[in-house]
């Protein structure tokens, strides 16, 4: 397994989740009157033997006790029947979600190697859970099922190309702007004995434009080119929101904050311009707080 194996899979999850959603809905009843481990486990072994390579399936009663054995490709395994399963990811994570789920790569207790296991909580007629199914396949079987068609890698390279170009683009504003702020202090002469409040703010906006520019592209760097935003509450297009909107934020702020210390010493009549701009600040910091809540709820969902 190779770093790409797993960004591949990140990638894939989706395809492969509602893969075996349709191997479940298909072949197993849910949400009927009497149901019974008699009605589902002859249809789970009809999945076991569909699949190439699956590596085990069985069954778990509502409360995460495994009620079946495990029948592997060669043998069934007896002893695994009343196990205790509720502190295992295919158990907790159905039974949160109601739903079809994947868990992540982990090393199988039957092959020693990589393994995946989707599972699918089932109902009663009044919406009771009953059992969870589960089926366990091999890592690299999953990536096959998972992986990108070649539609799919050519736009996903064109797009990740795309975003490195746009990047460096931004990366070479950012310095300009840098050099260009440090170039203030020494053609307006800022030193203790020289000590404009104008050209200091001119000087720290530029710096702070660098910054958040440069944030910017190094976020777009790290999530659209290198893939290493799943691990954040925030991810993906929306973490790049987030700073692309503080970056504004940040540089109106420093914008209101130069032209109240300007109005104050220059024109105090003007103040109410500075005042709109720091109203503006205020709506787009709880715009943003908005987004960032709905975003969360919406990736914990």
């Amino acid at each position: 397994m190779t770093p790409s194996d797993i960004q591949d899979f990140s990638q894939g999850r989706t395809k492969a989740r509602a893969y075996f959603c349709y191997l479940f809905s298909k072949n197993i009843p849910n949400r009927l009157p009497s149901i019974s481990e008699e009605m589902i486990m002859p249809r789970l072994l009809k999945i076991k033997g569909d699949l190439q390579n699956c590596e085990g399936v069985y069954l778990l009663d509502y409360r995460g006790v495994q009620i079946s054995p495990t029948f592997t490709a060669h043998k069934q395994i007896d002893s695994d029947a009343g196990k205790i399963r509720a502190d295992r990811a295919y158990y907790y994570r159905a039974v949160r979600e109601a739903r079809c789920t994947i868990t992540d790569p982990y090393p199988s207790l039957i092959t020693g190697d990589l393994s995946v296991t989707a599972s699918q909580p089932i109902y009663s007629e009044t919406g009771e859970l009953k059992y969870v199914a589960c089926i366990d396949m091999p890592f690299e079987d999953v990536l096959k099922i998972s992986h990108f068609n070649t539609f799919d890698t050519f736009f996903s390279n064109f797009f990740k190309y795309s975003y490195g170009l746009f990047s460096f683009a931004l990366i070479a504003v950012a310095l300009l702007l840098f050099l260009k702020g440090m170039q203030s202090f020494f053609l307006y002469e800022i030193t203790i004995s020289n000590f404009e409040v104008k050209n200091v703010f001119e000087a720290t906006i530029l710096i702070t434009l660098s910054l958040a520019i440069f944030d910017l592209a190094k976020t777009l760097i790290e999530e659209e080119i290198m893939g290493r935003h799943k691990e954040h509450n925030i991810a993906g297009p929306h973490k790049t929101m987030v700073r692309f909107l503080g970056s504004i934020i940040i540089a109106l702020s420093i914008e209101a904050l130069m032209l109240v210390f300007k109005f104050a010493i220059t024109d105090p009549e003007k103040l109410m311009y500075a005042m709109y701009i720091v109203g503006g600040v205020s709506v787009l910091l709880i715009g943003l707080a908005i987004y960032i809540k709905f975003t969360n709820l919406k990736i914990n969902e």
